[in-house]
């Protein structure tokens, strides 16, 4: 193709591949199956955000909007959404959680803070599975408990005081302005490059 591809070329393309004449394994995809790669898809943008390779972050993000894709295409099919009710939904929350912008709502950053926690809270979304390091970042933010206070607790065993000391490690990175996830990323990096010059 000479021409740049758009967006609803995109879309017909992911059409395309679903259906009957188009390739067996993307048509044989599901929601459940397709699970681990929405997962791996953003690690691989972390990782290129980390390399600062900009072709290689705008590659990965192109498979992280597959997922997007993919997923809008099996739930059209089925009759649950579509990609235009994912990107009206997205709109419409972005409205609704930046009344600083469309509204007349304070703008101090932790005004619009306290704005977007209050306004998720009115969407009643339920409680999902987070990644267990993001769990407990997101904890580490209600807690008055400091890293300190989370070592000193008396715990009932061996497991959970092992437990307490990750999660006063999570919470000491997060006070002092370090991401914990990307943290122990990096860190695994580094310990996967040893191992293989060994």
């Amino acid at each position: 193709m000479t021409d740049r591809s758009t967006f609803p070329d995109l879309v017909a393309l992911i059409a395309k591949l679903r259906a009957p004449d188009g390739c067996p394994w993307d048509g044989a995809q599901t929601h459940a199956s397709l699970r681990p790669y929405v997962l791996e898809e953003a690690y691989e943008v972390i990782e290129a955000i980390d390399q600062g390779d900009p072709g290689a972050l705008a590659d990965e993000l192109g498979d992280l909007l597959l997922q997007v894709l993919l997923h809008s295409q099996i739930a059209s099919e089925s009759h649950e959404f579509t990609i235009d009710d994912v990107i009206d939904g997205l709109a419409s929350k972005l409205v609704r959680r930046h009344p600083h912008v469309f509204a007349d709502a304070p703008s101090d950053i932790d005004s619009i803070r306290r704005t977007w926690d209050e306004v998720k809270k009115q969407e009643g979304h339920a409680k999902v599975q987070l990644p267990i390091i993001l769990a407990a970042r997101k904890l580490v933010d209600h807690l008055s408990s400091s890293p300190d206070d989370i070592e000193r607790t008396e715990y009932p065993n061996e497991e959970t005081h092992a437990g307490g000391m990750i999660l006063a490690a999570i919470a000491r990175a997060w006070k002092g302005g370090i991401d914990p996830e990307i943290a122990l990323h990096k860190a695994l990096c580094l310990f996967s490059q040893d191992e293989v010059k060994d």
